[in-house]
């Protein structure tokens, strides 16, 4: 893992972007780490990654625990056939 400053990653920011394919860049600033450069597999694992450090996405997701914590959930399987059917209909949007 490489760990550059703000200003090294400035200066040669096509290096570190090619260097994120191998493994993270920490960038710091100050000596200590601000961000991270990563380079995705493919669109599914950047969607995952934007999900997952995503405020509102977590908002959603408490929320929905919390209905769930007081019985007022789907079922399992119906979640999923949902997910399944969005995913579908997602691919099939981008195939026309």
């Amino acid at each position: 893992m490489k760990t550059a400053s703000v200003a090294e990653i400035k200066a040669n920011l096509n290096a570190y972007v090619r260097a994120s394919a191998e493994s993270p860049v920490i960038v710091t600033r100050n000596g200590k780490p601000v961000a991270v450069l990563i380079s995705p597999a493919d669109e599914d694992e950047l969607e995952r990654l934007v999900l997952g450090y995503s405020t509102r996405f977590r908002s959603i997701l408490k929320k929905s625990k919390l209905q769930i914590d007081k019985g007022r959930g789907i079922p399992h399987e119906q979640f999923w056939s949902e997910i399944e059917g969005v995913s579908a209909r997602k691919k099939r949007a981008k195939s026309k």
